[in-house]
């Protein structure tokens, strides 16, 4: 009874081995596959990237108005930062796109 079970245990691993080797591929076509699909995504990122700063630039626009209005000594402060970090993103998404050649 034990054998029975034991062979039909290695009887379904094997069929299992079997079938997961029937539908693999090749090493250079699952790399080529996953590059295709990141440099499908690497267009809608960069765009993300764009409205993420544009969306910064706005808010540090409003805090920059805000504490100019109120009269705070560091406004200069306060707008370097928050342009910056829009000018940073800007230039990271171009620099990558630029890089990877897209």
């Amino acid at each position: 009874m034990i054998l029975k079970v034991k062979r039909g245990l290695l009887l379904t691993a094997a069929a299992a081995l079997t079938a997961v080797s029937a539908f693999s591929q090749d090493g250079a076509a699952g790399i080529e596959e996953a590059n295709t699909q990141v440099r499908s995504y690497f267009e809608p990122g960069t765009n993300l990237m764009y409205a993420i700063g544009a969306v910064l630039g706005l808010v540090g626009a409003v805090k920059v108005f805000q504490k100019w209005n109120a009269g705070d000594q560091d406004t200069g402060k306060v707008a370097a930062a928050w342009f910056g970090s829009c000018i940073f993103l800007v230039v990271v998404a171009t620099v990558l796109q630029s890089f990877f050649g897209l």
